[in-house]
């Protein structure tokens, strides 16, 4: 190929690439400053979403502040009216449990002081169980029961304590505790037994060995019941009802031995011997001091008229100087009467003419002197008016009706 033709096509494709590269400047510039542009447009885009973005934050914040401000205020105010009831719940909650606590210390006190009378009676219990496994003391409890029981029907005055002294050829002894005297001359003999050591065993026994210990009671209160048969009490004290009372001094002694043997009270009436624990004994006691009631009412009737005689008479007496009383101040009335009449009539007339005759004082004198008539009220009642007669007083003393009369023989109500 010729040089020309290579330098031209060289030429050409040299101006061709410049005109290339001068266009590709040419988009590169518009390219770089397009995204210059766009760069400058994202920064304001940005910082306008930033702003917008803190706008939108502090404004968020704020309806915040002011929604939680406001439910705040909503949620004390609900709070305090739903809590309200509930303090009053817990102020009287707390109220209950300081009085609780208080009766609790209180109930605590008195559950120490129970506990304490109660090891006290258990000593005590203790003591007297030991006391009672002596057969003295058994009988000298026997005989205290008796007497207390004795005193509180109010019988003292009305029993005959009888020494132990006295027996028979075997040692045993005749004579009663006490006889029981009666209005009518007779007597009630009491004797005390006290079988009590099976009874005082049973209890601290085991359940196997308390139905031996029951019988082995029972045993003895019917050998107490045989006893005091054979004594035949009611023949040695006449006059006496044909039978004994044997006072058992606590309650359940009798009733444990009829729970092992139902037929031993049936036994014990055959033989004249009458069970009484206190509460029977006192029943009997009380009906035998009514009737010392009655007879004590029965002797003093007789001093009852005397003393009604007596004062009858003492009112007649009375009575008569009453009516001199009264005739004294009737007379003592008429007198001065009398002496204001003569005064006035005699004295002061002949004194008032001093005055006609010059005679000047300080004080006139009375015109007329006021009388007195002195009334002097009779007594109605008849005692006070005649003598006491005897047939009064007896009628009176004896409860008959007696209607007293007049001098004239009208009766006093008519008077």
């Amino acid at each position: 190929m010729p040089t020309a033709v290579v330098v031209i096509v060289l030429a050409a494709l040299c101006a061709a690439a410049a005109a290339w590269a001068l266009r590709a400047e040419r988009r590169s510039a518009i390219l770089e400053a397009s995204l210059e542009a766009d760069r400058r447009n994202a920064t304001e885009r940005a910082a306008l979403v930033e702003q917008s973005r803190q706008s939108l934050k502090d404004m968020f914040a704020a309806l915040s502040a002011e929604a939680l401000q406001r439910n705040n205020s909503s949620f004390l105010q609900l709070a305090r009216s739903s809590f309200e009831p509930v303090r009053d719940s817990l102020d009287k909650l707390g109220t209950h449990l300081r009085e609780t606590d208080r009766e609790h210390s209180t109930l605590k006190g008195h559950l120490h002081a129970v506990a304490e009378t109660q090891q006290l009676l258990r000593q005590q219990t203790q003591a007297l169980v030991s006391a009672l496994k002596s057969p003295n003391q058994r009988g000298r409890w026997g005989e205290v029961q008796l007497r207390n029981v004795l005193e509180r029907a109010g019988m003292l005055p009305y029993c005959d304590y009888i020494e132990k002294e006295a027996a028979n050829e075997d040692g045993r002894r005749l004579i009663p505790d006490v006889r029981v005297l009666l209005p009518n001359g007779a007597s009630i003999v009491i004797d005390s037994k006290v079988p009590i050591d099976a009874y005082l065993r049973m209890g601290e026994a085991d359940e196997g060995a308390r139905d031996g210990l029951l019988r082995d009671h029972a045993r003895q209160v019917r050998e107490h019941v045989r006893g005091l048969s054979a004594k035949s009490y009611w023949a040695r004290f006449q006059p006496a009802p044909e039978f004994v009372v044997m006072f058992l001094p606590a309650e359940p002694l009798f009733s444990a031995a009829l729970q092992h043997d139902p037929t031993l009270f049936d036994e014990a009436i055959d033989q004249r011997v009458v069970p009484a624990s206190p509460l029977t004994l006192v029943a009997l006691l009380r009906t035998v001091a009514s009737a010392w009631q009655q007879q004590r009412l029965t002797d003093n009737a007789e001093q009852i008229r005397q003393l009604g005689k007596e004062l009858y008479e003492r009112l007649s007496t009375m009575a008569e100087h009453i009516a001199d009383v009264g005739d004294h101040l009737r007379r003592a009335g008429a007198s001065y009467d009398a002496f204001v009449g003569s005064l006035d009539a005699r004295v002061l007339a002949s004194a008032r003419r001093f005055k006609e005759l010059g005679v000047s004082a300080s004080k006139d004198l009375p015109d007329d002197l006021p009388s007195t008539h002195l009334d002097v009220r009779q007594p109605r009642a008849p005692e006070l008016r005649a003598a006491v007669q005897e047939s009064l007083i007896d009628g009176l003393a004896t409860g008959s009706s007696y209607s007293p009369l007049e001098a004239d023989g009208a009766p006093a109500a008519q008077r």
